[in-house]
């Protein structure tokens, strides 16, 4: 793809809303542009999960394949997910606002004082904004201490409660950040929300692009899944259907170099995507970290090695599918994930894609032997 239809892509994934959940706009959108595109078969499930599975496929989806010691081919899943942190209405107040819950891992200091959208009851989005008690209110006491979850709500400009219920809100309505996404192009930068993980549906779309007139010597299932961000719910069933032997998790990650040790920083932009050895749920497997890294350096591509502390992805779920699944993730960092705005660099996107590329070439029976043994 050209470097413009990317930042195109990019930023229309980012601007799309889609809570945990309430991913369907984003479903459709990815369906659409691999139907307009021609990059193969498509479906989904009853959680909205959406597989497409390469047009040179060999063996379908949900066709019997034999295993890789009676002559099958090596299925590969590519996951990334649809969801962004987002928040649900909890509550509708005698004043019209909506007290709210997070929906994924939110620090409540950043919640105030921003733009959101509210899905009614007919499918519509309407504006709100975030608010907390103001400062000419607050007791010292209240002045020194956090704002919590529950002290924050969202109002939409209204002054009773059956004034929001005529708008159609209800209890359980979704809530995602209001944002629009820009790219500067002497900076290198792109600024929205939901790069974790639209950055890495891009990354997958893209990836088919490169591919798509390529007769690979292995099997590429693309999963684009839901509910990430509420724990890895979606690729829980994407695994257990796809079946795969080996797995690319593709994952908008933080990034961690402009705050903190500089010595430490391991997740920098436009150093291309972060490999992680590890995070909180999955060590990833040395034979395929080692594969991916190897290639990287053969092919001079940048790549950043990172052990993590804390954080998972869906590579948790995935490695531990059947008879285990060698799976490696290919980090797209992010700065300021987990709130309303952040900084994506396409020269990341770039890199991470043509690793992805240079491992799916590559790969048949005999690397993926090399990679397990």
């Amino acid at each position: 793809m050209e470097k413009q239809e990317v930042i195109q892509l990019i930023s229309a994934l980012s601007d799309l809303y889609g809570a945990p959940g309430f991913e369907q706009e984003v479903s459709y959108f990815i369906a659409d542009w691999v139907k307009n595109h021609d990059l193969g078969k498509s479906d989904k499930d009853a959680m909205h999960n959406l597989y497409v599975e390469k047009k040179t496929n060999k063996v379908g989806l949900d066709e019997a394949r034999p295993r890789l010691n009676e002559g099958g081919r090596v299925r590969v899943q590519l996951d990334a997910h649809m969801d962004e942190v987002a928040f649900m209405v909890r509550a509708i107040l005698p004043n019209g606002t909506l007290r709210i819950v997070p929906l994924g891992g939110w620090v409540s200091s950043n919640i105030p004082a921003h733009t959101v959208k509210i899905r009614t009851n007919t499918g519509k989005y309407i504006s709100g904004l975030t608010a907390s008690k103001p400062p000419h209110f607050m007791t010292d006491e209240e002045k020194m201490k956090a704002v919590s979850v529950d002290e924050i709500v969202v109002d939409v400009g209204v002054s009773s409660r059956q004034e929001a219920i005529d708008l159609g809100i209800e209890v359980g309505a979704p809530i995602v950040p209001e944002v629009s996404s820009c790219y500067n192009e002497e900076l290198d930068v792109i600024r929205g929300k939901a790069f974790d993980c639209r950055s890495g549906c891009a990354a997958i779309l893209d990836t088919f692009t490169q591919l798509k007139d390529e007769e690979l010597e292995c099997d590429v299932i693309a999963a684009f899944s839901t509910q990430e961000e509420v724990g890895v719910r979606g690729a829980t069933v994407t695994s257990q259907r796809v079946k795969p032997d080996l797995a690319i998790v593709f994952e908008g990650c933080p990034a961690d170099d402009t705050f903190g040790d500089p010595e430490l920083s391991q997740t920098k932009l436009h150093q291309g995507p972060m490999l992680r050895h590890v995070d909180a749920r999955m060590i990833t497997h040395p034979g395929f970290q080692k594969y991916a890294l190897d290639l990287a350096q053969e092919q001079q591509i940048p790549v950043q090695r990172a052990v993590r502390t804390g954080g998972s992805t869906n590579g948790a779920p995935i490695h531990l599918t059947e008879r285990a699944v060698p799976t490696i993730v290919i980090g797209l960092p992010v700065r300021y994930i987990h709130t309303h705005y952040g900084y994506a660099s396409y020269f990341d996107h770039q890199a991470a894609v043509k690793l992805a590329v240079s491992i799916l070439k590559s790969m048949n029976y005999k690397t993926y032997q090399q990679i397990v043994k």
